[in-house]
């Protein structure tokens, strides 16, 4: 049985099922804030229940439910490989609705792109890990590893109650995973900057707004100094170990070359500072006694974060401002699986072998779910449809054969990764495509 061929027949055949599933889960209005993933849980419950799969429920809160589902592996030469397969099903907030040239959530394809929030992050990638999943139990795929479904319902908001609340309990676990998590088509994500969020508060003296700045001490004022100093922290000199240095600089070279990112090649080798939010006074004519700032703050290989807060805390006393600074969110520092790791390499042949294109792993200036899985000695690696441009924007979307494409991928990825009864080794699965992309690879890192 040429099962490689079967599958990825069948998800060609079936690709009107898989972007209906995508349609409907797009219109799911599954913001986080305020984040409740009951009405979508119950849908992708019955739907893998149709394709006899069954899921288990693991709730974190009454209104946020973690769902895990299993194909087991099978046949006398059963593995102990164990492939999860993680997507989340919340979304960033649709925000002001009149600046959407359609509705968020209407799930409709128009000229070539799946609409609405969630398009790329990350309801394409997620409905093309289902409907992967699906595919392989209704075909009776005799793997010889289990695959599982972890499906969770925070990551836009920190993810404190999906992939670590998890993994920290034990209710899941893998030797390898795959987010599909949105991506270039032809470049997986394979490592991800450090986090370090944090916030101060400064405080003020009130008085009557028409009396500034002879009376009163305004917090606003001295917070705008803050936020000033600590733009020095992109003048932090990372200590860049040997070992990423290529990647980084093949990450640099895509983002510079491949995306037409402008400058943005530089932010991974340097710390950014965003002032996400300011919260201060009261009224426009009283002198602001308060002002909060929050930050984010993203950290490069080479540095650590703990070393981000304390710089942050002596930028804010040389500027005259004594407050405690308080972490928060994200943190942690940067992270990566190395190309050689099977999953990592495998599904770059994969992508290969479906796009007849070269492929290869870059890093991601932003943070994600993966960091988690490293925690917990898993490799992993993200890919998923997307127009990286509209992610978190307004008017998102996503091309329509991006989430063919990456369907088919992560259904070659668990074939490869986990293998089939009856074939001696993942390498049965390659043809010639899969080997150029093999030295491709190998080249490129």
């Amino acid at each position: 049985m040429d099962w490689k061929r079967k599958v990825l027949d069948a998800i060609e055949e079936g690709q009107d099922e898989l972007l209906e599933l995508c349609s409907q889960l797009i219109r799911f209005p599954t913001e986080n804030p305020p984040g409740d993933s009951r009405e979508i849980s119950a849908f992708i419950i019955e739907y893998l229940h149709q394709a006899g799969i069954d899921t288990k429920v693991h709730a974190a809160t009454e209104t946020m439910f973690n769902l895990i589902s299993t194909l087991n592996g099978e046949g006398a030469d059963k593995s102990d490989k164990h492939l999860i397969f993680c997507g989340h099903t919340d979304v960033v907030p649709a925000g002001d609705l009149s600046r959407w040239d359609f509705d968020p959530f209407c799930g409709e394809i128009k000229d070539g792109y799946m609409l609405g929030r969630g398009a790329s992050d990350m309801k394409g990638g997620l409905a093309g890990l289902i409907f992967a999943t699906v595919i392989l139990a209704k075909l009776n795929v005799p793997l010889r590893g289990d695959l599982s479904l972890m499906i969770v319902p925070d990551e836009e908001t920190g993810g404190d109650l999906g992939v670590p609340w998890v993994l920290e309990r034990g209710l899941a676990t893998g030797t390898a995973a795959v987010i599909a998590e949105p991506s270039s088509p032809q470049h997986p994500t394979i490592g991800q900057k450090g986090s370090c969020w944090f916030e101060f508060t400064v405080e003020g003296t009130p008085g009557h707004g028409s009396l500034q700045p002879i009376v009163g001490d305004n917090a606003i004022v001295k917070a705008a100094k803050g936020i000033e100093a600590l733009q020095r922290l992109w003048d932090i000199k990372p200590d860049i170990p040997e070992e990423v240095k290529e990647i980084i600089r093949i990450s640099q070279e895509y983002a510079r070359d491949r995306e037409k990112a402008g400058l943005a090649y530089q932010v991974f080798d340097h710390v950014t500072v965003n002032i996400g939010s300011i919260q201060g006074g009261t009224k426009v004519n009283v002198v602001a006694d308060r002002c909060t700032v929050q930050v984010d703050s993203r950290v490069p290989f080479g540095v650590d974060y703990r070393d981000v807060l304390d710089r942050a805390r002596s930028l804010l006393l040389e500027a005259g401002i004594e407050s405690e600074l308080k972490p928060f969110g994200f943190q942690g520092n940067a992270n990566w699986t190395p190309a050689h790791e099977p999953i990592v390499s495998q599904l770059v042949e994969s992508i290969s072998e479906v796009s007849g294109e070269e492929a290869y792993g870059v890093l991601q200036w932003a943070s994600s779910d993966a960091r988690h899985f490293r925690n917990h000695q898993i490799p992993v690696l993200q890919y998923g449809p997307a127009e990286l441009s509209t992610i978190h924007n307004f008017n998102e979307k996503a091309p329509v054969w991006q989430i063919i494409q990456c369907a088919k991928v992560y259904a070659l990825s668990a074939l490869k990764y986990l293998g089939v009864e009856g074939m001696e080794d993942e390498t049965s699965l390659k043809n010639s495509n899969g080997a150029a992309s093999e030295e491709a690879t190998t080249s490129k890192h």
